[in-house]
Parts: C-alpha cells; sequence; structure tokens
C-alpha cells in the first residue's frame, strides 16, 4: 500500500495523542510542527518534525515554519504525471491529510484586558493558510477536533463516497478560515466592517411564504448560547416551521425580559416570601403577545391567565412556559375555557411528561413540542447584536437589554404608591410591551395580559386597541396597568386608557407635553411610572 502522509498542527492539545496513533496504525507517516511534534514524541508516537521538510528550518523564533514552498507543495501538487515527477526531484512527500486548529483569536479578543498587541499575537496565519491550500488541494483537511473520529471511520471503511467526503471537509475548511478572517477584520476594522456566519443545522419546508424556498435554521460561529433557537429538542410533533422559529424567538425575548424584571424588582423575592423565580407562560401569534400569565405560587394559574388573554389570537399559536408540561398541564392547555380541544402549532418547555406528549399531539405532527432544560433556569437576555436585511446590506444595532428597575433613582412615580401586585403587573406590560412590535400599548390585570395594542401608527390607537382586544374577550379593565413603549406625545392617550379604567400607566418621558400628561394622571388619581425615553423607550422590530 502507498505510503501516506498526515500534517498535524494543533493549538490544542487534547485528544490529538489518540488521533495520531491511529493515523499511524492506518500506515500514515506523521509529520507535526514543533509543540504538536514535541507533545505527540512526548507521547510515543512516531513523528516527524515538519521543519526538518523546510529548507533552513524554522526561523523567527519558530514562528515561521509551515509557511513554506515545501509544506504548500505537498498540499497543492496534484497526481499527475509531471508534479509527480518533479515532487520526486525535489524529495517531498505528498501531504494526503492536514490537521489543524486555529489560534484562539476569538477568545483573546472577548477576553478582558485584551490589546492589539494580544490580539495580533493570537492571529494564525500558517493555520488558516494550510488549510486553504489543504482545501484547495482536496486533501483529507481536518479543522475541527469533532470531525478526527469520523475521518478515521471513513478511512477504515476504505473512504466511501471519497468525492463527496473530501468536499464537505474541504467546504468546512474554507467557512472556518473565513470566519477567522472576518473576525480579524471585525476587530482591527473598529466598527468599519462586520458581519455573520452561520451553520445550517434545520431544514425547513419553505421560508415565510411555500414560494419562498429553500429556507433554513443557521446557528451562529462561536456562539454557545443555551437558549439559541439550535438547542431546543423537538420530542413531538414534526420539525418546526420558519415562522415558528420566528415566533420562537420572539417568545424567547419576551420571557427573558420579563424573567430578567421580576429577577432585577423582587431580588429572588416576592410578596409571597419565597425564593423560587415566578412561573411564567406566554403565547404569541406572528411575532406578538396574545397571552400572558404570571404566578408566583401555581403554575395552572399561569397557564389559565396565558389561556384566556385573547383566545382567538391564540388559535394555531405557539405557547413558551419556564416549568415542565406534566399530563394534569396538557389537558389545561387543550380544554381549559374551551368546548372544544385548543388547536396550537407548538408548546416549548424545559420538558414534558410521556403522557403529556400522547396528549398533545395532533394529528400529521401539527403541534410541535420543543423542549430546553434551561428555560427553567435564571433567563439571561440575548446581548448579541441584532442584524436586520435591507436592500443593497443590512442594519445592525445593539440587542435590547433594558431591563425597567423601579427603584432606580430614574423613575419617577407620580400619583397612588404601589403595591406588590401592582409591581408585578407593570413588570409584565413593560416586558411584553417592549418585544411587540411599535408602536405598542400592553394592558395587564392581575398578572395577566388582557389586551396587546401592537403595530398601530399612532399610540392613541394603540390605546383604543389594547383597551377593545381586552373588552372583546369578557376581561374588566377597572384598576388595570397599561404599559407604552414610548412617550404620550398628546394626553389623548392616557384619556382612553384612564375612561377604560386603567389606573396605573408605564411610560417613557421625552415629550414637550410629558407635564400634561404628569398633571392628568395626578388629577384624575393615577399611578404614572415614568423613565427616559433615551434609556427605556421599546420600540421592537419598527
Amino acid at each position: 500500500m502507498k505510503k501516506r502522509t498526515a500534517l498535524i498542527s494543533v493549538y490544542h492539545k487534547e485528544g490529538i495523542t489518540e488521533f495520531a496513533q491511529r493515523l499511524s496504525a492506518l500506515g500514515f507517516e506523521i509529520l507535526a510542527s514543533g509543540g504538536t511534534a514535541k507533545h505527540l514524541i512526548a507521547a510515543g508516537v512516531q513523528v516527524k518534525d515538519v521543519a526538518s521538510l523546510v529548507g533552513g528550518g524554522a526561523i523567527l523564533g519558530h514562528r515561521v515554519v509551515t509557511i513554506s514552498r515545501e509544506v504548500h507543495a505537498g498540499l497543492l501538487a496534484t497526481r499527475t504525471d509531471a508534479d509527480i515527477q518533479e515532487m520526486e526531484q525535489l524529495g517531498l512527500p505528498f501531504i494526503d491529510l492536514v490537521c489543524v486548529d486555529l489560534y484562539p483569536l476569538q477568545a483573546e479578543i472577548a477576553k478582558t484586558g485584551s490589546t492589539p498587541e494580544s490580539v495580533i499575537n493570537l492571529t494564525d496565519i500558517g493555520g488558516p493558510t494550510m488549510l486553504r491550500s489543504g482545501a484547495k488541494g482536496r486533501r483529507i483537511v481536518v479543522c475541527d477536533p469533532i470531525d478526527r473520529q469520523p475521518v478515521i471511520d471513513w478511512l477504515e471503511n476504505a473512504c466511501p463516497d471519497e468525492g463527496i467526503f473530501i468536499d464537505a471537509l474541504a467546504a468546512k475548511a474554507e467557512f472556518v478560515v473565513a470566519n477567522y478572517c472576518l473576525l480579524s477584520a471585525a476587530y482591527h476594522g473598529q466598527g468599519k466592517y462586520a458581519g455573520f456566519m452561520g451553520e445550517k443545522v434545520l431544514a425547513c419546508a419553505y421560508g415565510e411564504n411555500k414560494y419562498q424556498s429553500p429556507a433554513g435554521l443557521y446557528k451562529s460561529v462561536g456562539v454557545d448560547d443555551p437558549l439559541g433557537l439550535d438547542k431546543f429538542k423537538v420530542v413531538g410533533g414534526e420539525s418546526p416551521s420558519y415562522n415558528n422559529l420566528c415566533d420562537l424567538d420572539r417568545l424567547l425575548q419576551t420571557m427573558t425580559h420579563a424573567s430578567a424584571s421580576f429577577s432585577a424588582n423582587f431580588s429572588g423575592e416576592h410578596p409571597f416570601d419565597t425564593k423560587l423565580p415566578p412561573y411564567l407562560a406566554f403565547a404569541v401569534k406572528h411575532g406578538n403577545a396574545c397571552g400572558a400569565g404570571v404566578d408566583y405560587i401555581r403554575r395552572e394559574s399561569a397557564l389559565i391567565r396565558m389561556l384566556t388573554g385573547d383566545p382567538i389570537a391564540l388559535f394555531g399559536g405557539l405557547i413558551m412556559v419556564n416549568f415542565p408540561i406534566t399530563n394534569e398541564l396538557a389537558e389545561i392547555i387543550l380544554h381549559s375555557g374551551t368546548s372544544t380541544r385548543r388547536i396550537l402549532d407548538g408548546i416549548i418547555a424545559p420538558a414534558f411528561s410521556s403522557e403529556a406528549i400522547e396528549t398533545l399531539a395532533r394529528k400529521k405532527g401539527k403541534c410541535r413540542l420543543l423542549v430546553n432544560p434551561d428555560l427553567n433556569v435564571g433567563i439571561n437576555l440575548d446581548t448579541t447584536p441584532l442584524f436586520r436585511h435591507v436592500r443593497g446590506g443590512f442594519l445592525m444595532q445593539p440587542n435590547y437589554s433594558f431591563v425597567l428597575d423601579l427603584e432606580s433613582p430614574e423613575v419617577k412615580k407620580y400619583g397612588p404608591p404601589l403595591s406588590s401586585g401592582k409591581k408585578i403587573d407593570i413588570l409584565l406590560s413593560k416586558s411584553i410591551c417592549d418585544t411587540s412590535n411599535s408602536n405598542t400599548i400592553t394592558t395587564v390585570k392581575d398578572g395577566e395580559l388582557i389586551g396587546n395594542g401592537v403595530g398601530q401608527q399612532s399610540r392613541v390607537r394603540a390605546g383604543k386597541f389594547s383597551v377593545e382586544i381586552a373588552r372583546e374577550y369578557g376581561h374588566n379593565t377597572e384598576g388595570a396597568t397599561s404599559a407604552s413603549d414610548s412617550f404620550f406625545p398628546f394626553v389623548d392617550g392616557p384619556e382612553v386608557l384612564h375612561k377604560a379604567g386603567v389606573t396605573t400607566i408605564v411610560t417613557t418621558s421625552g415629550s414637550i407635553r410629558d407635564k400634561d400628561v404628569i398633571e392628568y394622571c395626578e388629577l384624575n388619581n393615577i399611578s404614572l411610572i415614568m423613565f427616559p425615553d433615551a434609556i427605556g423607550r421599546g420600540f421592537y422590530n419598527h
């Protein structure tokens, strides 16, 4: 059998000895760069230092070794007679496999106290160059430790579907290098350059509409978010659709904002003297909350409040809760408040009992059940930048991360003092309002969303819409709380809410008529919570 050669040069040494030993057992001759060579030799692997291959040896303190014509000739030479003859004359081996991981550039950039000098020092040049040469030369390119075992299995299995396998490895190597270069450009460009790269982890049947195909979910490179959409596992029903994934993402925005708000304002405690977090339940339709419930004692209460908010909009919607779903809770979801089985597109929870999965199943798998255990622990806000496609490019901005702290000196309170129950309604309404399409006014009462007036062109119309939704489904708005995602430009908005019986209003300041709004609320015995528009405006998906 023809002698094959593998070149190994890795920064992280975990598992590399075993990989090299398996390659040796398969008949590979091992070349390795300085640190990797020492590591493998110490482990008893027969290795040739790649510096011995390079004309003149390593230079500049061993920083320039693999950037040499000898190494890249071994990776780029073809099996044509001319190339074979020339390689033999030069005494150079064909390199059949290259295993490289790169200096941890992203970790250095993210490190507190990193400097341009430290980032440059951990910017790999030889690694990306070898990966690209190996990819172009259609060698076996291993750029990720997770691929080492599949490569060994493939080699031991006589290399089936060789072209497809090699192409997949080459594409991944190019992808890894491209992302690496993008990180460097973004860092050194100081905001001039930006981009994002992802790996497809889920194919959707189509996008928002059937004629928008292909479509799928891509996981961002270098992001290991426990609440990333790729971390949600389907345990019942079919794979989520594109629209399901959009709604799942919005549910996460609302859930995390509510969780952060309760945590910030009750410091892990609440009026009932338990340090447990509240039970939260949210429903969304077309990207906006149509149901929400919070309860510190009973999961059932949170669920029922969510289900009765806007029951018509909930039809075919998605539900997310931060507690496991038992069969008893599944029955509540399907039958509470309705004479027929409630139709839902999906339910997301930390866990489902096996009985609940059977109970919630719809024909043809139309009710998707997704689990993520991290939904029932402390939920953190997403702080990664937001990108939005526009014609000819994209917009980028920081994520929305404002959390209302009622004790902040920037928060002004007017009118009657707030009870603990009112504080809960304030935080719930603000969390929903700020993660709904602007303009929005959100009305909540007794821990339940009763009217979400979203996406209106005028603020007063958003207020009217919120009240109309609440009344349409029999909710009593007397004593309710309403949140606005920005300031009231006129008194007409608070007036609409006051006439409906709303007694607490949450809004920002920044209007030339703020004084009129304050006076109106004080005159009508309305509790007014106000903070600067510059820090707390909640425009979302504008």
